[in-house]
């Protein structure tokens, strides 16, 4: 009986170990992941201006010439900046600790990135045009499921309820025409990405 505990006991510190390893893994990624709450912060913001002041207003109020030159521009220069930012940040984050939850992350946003542009190039190739009011919720479906996944890999609830929230409204905005799904939709990066963000953010030296 001896000889069998002493067998057991090499594996059953194995066990406790890799669960150790697993544990501090997820600790170092949540670590991590506070400071890479200023992504979420900025892409929250991006988004939430150029859904509800350059897309949602304009379409309420109507402005003019002179204010939609300036809106047309901003539509696009908004998210390119976000993506340099992104590039610059996540160039400067290599030089730092790299946690294998960390890359994984990194390949479902990216993924994320281009299940986006297919299905618009499988709606275009099906339906021979782009219907955006089927565009929208799909988008915020896809999205949603990201922000979930993250969250459930990096055991923040937080982050998980934001996903919950955006794919309810995913839902929700199928039931309206474009221009109420727009202003939906910046909701939800309100609560999806800008309140976590800021929250994350403020708490990474804690």
């Amino acid at each position: 009986m001896a000889m069998d505990a002493n067998k057991n006991t090499p594996d059953a510190l194995t066990e406790a170990q890799s669960l150790l390893l697993i544990k501090e893994m997820i600790e170092v990624s949540r670590s991590k992941f506070k400071r890479d709450g200023i992504l979420f912060v900025v892409w929250g913001w991006i988004q939430f201006i150029t859904f509800f002041f350059l897309s949602y207003l304009p379409s309420v109020l109507t402005p003019g010439y002179q204010i939609m030159s300036i809106v047309r521009p901003l539509r696009v220069i908004l998210p390119v900046m976000g993506i340099a930012y992104s590039f610059y940040y996540i160039f400067q984050q290599r030089k730092k600790v790299q946690t294998y939850i960390g890359v994984s992350l990194r390949y479902i946003w990216i993924s994320l990135f281009l299940c986006l542009v297919l299905t618009n190039l499988i709606q275009f190739n099906v339906l021979h045009s782009i219907n955006f009011e089927l565009q929208h919720p799909i988008f915020m479906l896809f999205i949603a499921f990201a922000i979930t996944v993250t969250g459930g890999i990096l055991r923040f609830r937080l982050i998980v309820i934001g996903g919950i929230i955006f794919a309810a409204l995913a839902y929700i905005a199928s039931y309206f025409a474009l221009q109420e799904q727009v202003l939906i939709e910046a909701i939800g990066w309100v609560i999806a990405f800008i309140i976590p963000g800021h929250i994350l953010y403020t708490g990474r030296k804690k």
